[in-house]
């Protein structure tokens, strides 16, 4: 069966289903996503088998004369892209046939751009030339568009949507220079041309196409500082299309990154990786920084897309260090780090945005500091986001700490570097990465604690409900998948082995087979880590198991016995007396003000003496040094250059005219004078 087309057919199914049953909610939905659900699985099946050495099922659509064919098969370096954004798409689908009743008088443009989205970004690593590449590129960013502006009325989603429009044309501009100019060397428009006209180009042209793809897919990643758009983006969009958008879609970006460095230019010089160590390391601190006393639960995540972004290109710059200087072993290692890395976060990103969206949908508030006490209203949304915050925290036994382990064996490996400059650089980049995971853990137990624990501070807060199935079921699913792939990461080493050798990184024979059990002939990454984390578990659970019984023989029966909190000597406890975000955050605040530049301002109204205050008000507020130093004023002068050009326009017909009996004078007379000389 041919899986890629019955997916593409299923995908433009679902989107006319949601056109077409518009004035039937809940059949649109039912219909739009389940098509969607399907069509992904059947994709998620293609891709597994693809990367258990079975072959793919090709579709090839016929071009014009001018252009080539639209060609799409499924390597295993695509494949294993194209598994996590299938198998996350199958989970948003089956959540949002629950959770998107609440935009149901926007059903049929959010399911029909929604099935639009997903088509265009599945099929983006299965293409086989760049026609087809950018055409799937253009349609994920064109409907990803018009789901961020879906609540189109509001100044806040309109604003978000112009953002993330133009930064994701800009970076598409980049990439499709990149594109143009590879056709030039290779002349063809397929991938295989390009693979073997790419290592030959001068060192200055590939030096410069590197560039541009740092730049183009860099700004689709997240990649800081062109970051800008995601606080945006994420926040504005329904948090199912979120999800995807944070755990698959930036990830279309690293795809795009490292199809260009080791398969079209066969990789580089050893300041490649350099750079982008560097980069990724700046990345992840700022990402961190700033989720760290952000409020707004969905803002917080999307700077936790930027944080793992730099985390999986730390991978890959290492990779691209040791490959330059011949350590082979050690860059197969960096890369595996940073694929492992980009499978988890879709993962565990996907499962904190949905856990999300079902507080969002119960309390009707995005700012944590609104929330509180969800976890009595809501205890299995609860232990979803939980486990999601220990996945992104890189706690065991849960696949966020597989991947960050190994990417701190790859960067302490550094010290095997010749020189010492990078050397230096491996370690500060590992640096930035302890530093990074140990800020991460502080910023989620802020929002698990504020918005799950203590006392509901609203109404809505003590009126929530627990998600529906639908949605129960997806964060299930994806939970299910964080334990999995942190409890047996050999299987998942062993399906990063094709996927490596197809792009062209050399043998990876120290990588085990995953049809095969773990043996001592895998090395140190097949047997030794997940027999580690067994034995962790076991070790836990054994220890669980005794505390209990002790507890039990030493106690007698358990019996529950119900007594009020202490209140530290007050009558009783209130909301206002709750350990607050903004409280929480303020040591990080003054530790980091050289980056967050705050500025606080306190006021109060008194009656006779300034010592008895009636009312004190309060307000902090902090500078996005990026956005104000590096954006605002180029925009500024834009728009002073524009404001200047306004003036042409008088609206006067006349005037028009005349401007353009003026352009066809200039035109004429500079033709004469051409001929006279």
């Amino acid at each position: 069966m041919n899986f890629i087309l019955a997916a593409a057919f299923l995908f433009v199914l679902g989107a006319a289903a949601g056109i077409a049953l518009g004035r039937w909610p809940a059949a649109a939905r039912l219909a739009g996503y389940g098509s969607a659900a399907l069509a992904s699985l059947s994709l998620l099946l293609e891709s597994l088998a693809c990367l258990l050495g079975g072959a793919s099922s090709s579709l090839i659509l016929p071009g014009t004369a001018a252009l080539a064919d639209f060609s799409f098969r499924l390597t295993p370096f695509g494949a294993l892209f194209c598994a996590p954004i299938s198998a996350l798409g199958f989970a948003a689908s089956v959540y949002a046939v629950g959770y998107a009743e609440e935009h149901d008088d926007k059903v049929s443009r959010l399911v029909a751009f929604y099935n639009l989205f997903l088509l265009g970004m599945s099929f983006l690593p299965a293409a086989q030339n760049a026609f087809s590449f950018l055409l799937c590129w253009e349609w994920m960013t064109v409907a990803s568009f018009f789901l961020v502006a879906l609540d189109h009325e509001k100044s806040e989603s309109r604003r978000a949507g112009y953002i993330y429009f133009v930064m994701s044309q800009a970076g598409a501009a980049f990439v499709f220079a990149l594109f143009f100019l590879l056709r030039a060397a290779a002349g063809s428009w397929e991938f295989e041309a390009f693979k073997a006209a790419g290592p030959l180009l001068p060192a200055g042209a590939k030096n410069a196409l590197f560039l541009l793809a740092l730049i183009g897919f860099g700004t689709k990643a997240g990649m800081a500082p062109l970051h800008l758009w995601l606080p945006y983006a994420h926040p504005a969009a329904p948090s199912h299309v979120s999800a995807l958008m944070s755990g698959a879609m930036i990830k279309t970006g690293i795809y795009g990154l490292l199809l260009t460095i080791f398969s079209f230019l066969g990789g580089g010089p050893w300041w490649w990786g350099a750079v982008l160590l560097a980069a990724a390391a700046a990345t992840s601190l700022i990402g961190v920084a700033y989720a760290l006393i952000e409020n707004d639960i969905k803002r917080l995540l999307a700077y936790c897309s930027v944080e793992n972004i730099g985390v999986i290109l730390m991978g890959v710059g290492a990779g691209m260090l040791f490959r330059a200087f011949g350590r082979e072993e050690l860059a197969l290692l960096s890369l595996s780090a940073a694929l492992y890395h980009t499978v988890n976060h879709a993962l565990f990103k996907g499962l904190l945005f949905l856990s999300a969206g079902s507080v969002l949908k119960a309390a009707h508030t995005r700012n944590i500091e609104e929330m509180g006490g969800l976890i009595k209203r809501m205890p299995l949304t609860a232990l979803c986001f939980l486990i999601g915050s220990m996945s992104i925290s890189a706690l065991p036994p849960f696949n966020g700490f597989v991947s960050e382990w190994l990417t701190f064996q790859a960067l302490l490996s550094g010290f095997n570097l010749p020189t010492m400059s990078t050397r230096i650089l491996s370690l500060l980049a590992a640096a930035a990465l302890a530093l990074t995971s140990g800020l991460a853990a502080a910023c989620f137990v802020k929002a698990f604690g504020v918005a799950f624990l203590a006392l509901p501070r609203i109404d809505n807060a003590r009126r929530a409900v627990e998600a529906s199935v639908w949605e129960l079921s997806a964060m299930g699913i994806l939970a299910l998948g964080c334990l999995g792939l942190g409890l047996f990461p050999g299987v998942v080493l062993g399906l990063l082995k094709p996927a490596i050798e197809s792009l062209n990184s050399g043998p990876a024979a120290f990588l085990p087979n995953p049809l095969l059990a773990p043996s001592a002939a895998d090395g140190p990454y097949g047997q030794a880590l997940p027999a580690a984390l067994v034995a962790l578990a076991a070790s836990a659970a054994a220890a669980a198991a005794a505390a209990a019984a002790a507890a039990r023989w030493i106690g007698g029966p358990a019996r529950a016995r119900r007594v009020p909190t202490w209140a530290c000597g007050l009558p009783e406890l209130t909301p206002r007396m709750e350990y607050t975000a903004t409280a929480f955050s303020k040591p990080f605040r003054l530790l980091f003000s050289f980056i967050y530049r705050p500025l606080r301002e306190v006021s109060q109204e008194c009656v006779s003496s300034p010592y008895f205050p009636r009312n004190i008000r309060y307000s902090s507020k902090i500078t996005y040094l990026i956005r104000e130093k590096l954006y605002r004023p180029p925009l500024r002068l834009f728009l002073k250059v524009s404001h200047m050009a306004r003036r042409l326009q008088a609206g006067s017909v006349n005037v028009y005219l005349g401007y353009l009996s003026a352009a066809v004078t200039a035109l004429l007379l500079l033709s004469l004078w051409g001929g006279w000389r």
